[in-house]
């Protein structure tokens, strides 16, 4: 009669002893319980104490052969051979196993070797590629920047043609009004001094002349300066459209001389690789 496993880790080693019975004859039985693990059991049952005098069977002794000198040196003789053969093998295996390395590093080196080269290929196509670009940019903007310049000098020549013959008509309006106004005045002043003599009246048609003559020379001096400045004003900008596109040209040789460094340094880098 066992009873049923325990459920908690035990403490000390239980053992089991059987009931006495008449029919069964008392045996030196141990069980010995451990838990090897969280919810797990491990039995060990010890039928008997082990002998102590237990007497071992003895194998009958064998008859040994005569062995000659010849026959033990034709065996050391094979020994030796095999040996040798075994050493050949191993240094032929090792020949071989050298040889796929050095095979394999060889190609390796090729396989580099070919890398390199296509990297530098692809690398020059591009930088091409990227000069053609660069250099077809460069001149679509400098033909934008010359149409644009036609276009500024076109619409200046055309709006200064516009003002000069607005400034044209404009005095060619007051010099004809005033004119006019000087030929009535005269004629009032004609009227006027019919009475007196002809010196008077000589003197005063002078007078009048130069009077007019003065008008006539400022209004021209206000139109010659108002044209001056209009010229000037043309001039600066003409310097400032100049200046940019120096500026421009400038900046563009700066990339043009910065990518051939790279590019040459580029050329240095993968022949020293």
């Amino acid at each position: 009669n066992r009873r049923s496993a325990p459920t908690k880790k035990p403490t000390k080693t239980r053992t089991k002893q059987p009931k006495a019975s008449k029919k069964v004859k008392f045996i030196t039985t141990e069980i010995r319980c451990q838990e090897k693990s969280k919810g797990g059991l491990c039995y060990e049952v010890i039928l008997a104490e082990p002998a102590v005098n237990v007497a071992l069977p003895k194998l009958p002794p064998t008859q040994g052969k005569n062995v000659s000198a010849e026959e033990i040196e034709e065996k050391l003789k094979a020994a030796e051979e095999r040996r040798l053969s075994l050493e050949a093998k191993k240094m032929a295996d090792w020949s071989a196993k050298i040889a796929k390395i050095e095979e394999a590093s060889r190609k390796k080196d090729e396989l580099d070797k070919e890398f390199k080269i296509h990297a530098k290929e692809v690398l020059h196509t591009k930088m091409e590629q990227y000069e053609e670009k660069r250099e077809q940019q460069l001149s679509e903007i400098k033909e934008k920047l010359k149409t644009h310049a036609a276009d500024i000098e076109k619409t200046r020549q055309s709006l200064e043609q516009q003002k000069v013959e607005e400034l044209q008509k404009h005095l060619e309006d007051k010099l004809r009004n005033a004119a006019t106004l000087r030929d009535d005045n005269i004629k009032k002043i004609l009227d006027r001094l019919k009475e007196h003599n002809t010196d008077k009246l000589n003197e005063v048609r002078a007078t009048i002349d130069q009077i007019e003559a003065l008008k006539t020379t400022e209004k021209t001096r206000i139109i010659e300066n108002k044209l001056s400045t209009a010229e000037q004003n043309r001039e600066k900008e003409l310097q400032k459209k100049l200046e940019n596109i120096r500026k421009h040209e400038r900046r563009a040789e700066l990339v043009r001389q910065n990518k051939a460094a790279l590019a040459q340094k580029t050329d240095v880098t993968a022949s020293s690789g």
